[in-house]
């Protein structure tokens, strides 16, 4: 009788907070779905109904948004790819015992720490603009032409942007997972003749799994809603060249003033985002669990 009053005691010191989280998350996804089947335009507040099923239908007939679409799932692989990859290389590189071993994690973690417009700003001005920019000196030096990142390859210098500013949480996570594997492993592999790529292959690689999988989940998730670093920079251009779906939703929310199709915008990326977290759940869930 005791555990069970204890179990009702702390289900209603819970509740509160539960149902506020609730509402807190609920409302607003109403409110979103409710405004995506009318029309509601902020320049014409008094042209108002029910459209149906029509600002959904703008969006899948726009080509834009199949464009928009692809630009955000390249996004989203492309810095997946760039940081794990790096990150990996990073951590094993910082965590040998060199001299200022922690001023240089430091200084590898710093760029987590800058605001994404900042942050773009600062690539933007000061490394990829074709005149004054640090990659134009350097073309220029070699004998070569600028090249006009923004311009040419708006959605690579997107990813780009996005991979620093997430290169160092994916650092510090495989680092603290790689400076949790047992010293006695390596050294008895290497007593057995195993090479340095055996022993990253064999020992460090599957030790690292689950550090690898959580990054990806978590960065998945943001990584799905980047705008800022696309507003400071491209704009979305040229044309609709770097423009994500993210984007596309506030062009037609600020820049449109279409507050219905910007909803149903909305809603159709948050079943993209579900339908993205569930594959990467299913396909790489099975790591934490084993």
């Amino acid at each position: 009788m005791s555990t069970h009053s204890s179990r009702l005691a702390a289900r209603m010191m819970v509740a509160p907070s539960v149902v506020l989280l609730l509402i807190w998350m609920i409302v607003p996804l109403a409110m979103t779905l409710y405004y995506s089947f009318r029309l509601y335009r902020l320049l014409s507040p008094d042209r108002t109904g029910w459209v149906g099923f029509n600002n959904y239908l703008w969006f899948f007939n726009s080509p834009d948004f199949w464009l928009a679409l692809f630009n955000t799932l390249a996004l989203v692989g492309g810095v997946l790819v760039i940081t794990v990859v790096l990150g990996i290389l990073i951590a094993l590189l910082i965590d040998q015992p060199v001299k200022g071993q922690g001023f240089l994690r430091i200084l590898v973690i710093a760029p987590f720490f800058v605001m994404p417009p900042v942050a773009a700003s600062i690539w933007e001005n000061l490394f990829m603009h074709p005149q004054n920019g640090l990659f134009s000196a350097i073309a220029r030096g070699f004998g070569a032409q600028p090249i006009l990142f923004l311009e040419q390859y708006p959605m690579l210098s997107v990813i780009g942007i996005v991979s620093w500013e997430w290169l160092p949480f994916a650092t510090l996570i495989l680092l603290t997972a790689l400076q949790s594997l047992s010293s006695e492993q390596l050294e008895a592999a290497e007593m057995d003749g195993a090479s340095a790529f055996a022993r990253f292959r064999y020992i460090i690689l599957p030790h690292m799994t689950r550090a690898i999988t959580v990054v990806i989940l978590i960065q998945t998730i943001f990584l799905l809603g980047i705008f800022g670093e696309i507003f400071t920079t491209t704009q979305g251009g040229p044309g609709s060249a770097s423009t994500t779906l993210p984007y596309m939703i506030f062009k037609q929310a600020i820049a449109a003033k279409d507050i219905g199709r910007a909803a149903a915008g909305g809603i159709i990326a948050v079943i993209l985002a579900n339908i993205v977290a569930y594959f990467l759940m299913r396909g790489l869930g099975r790591n934490l669990e084993n």
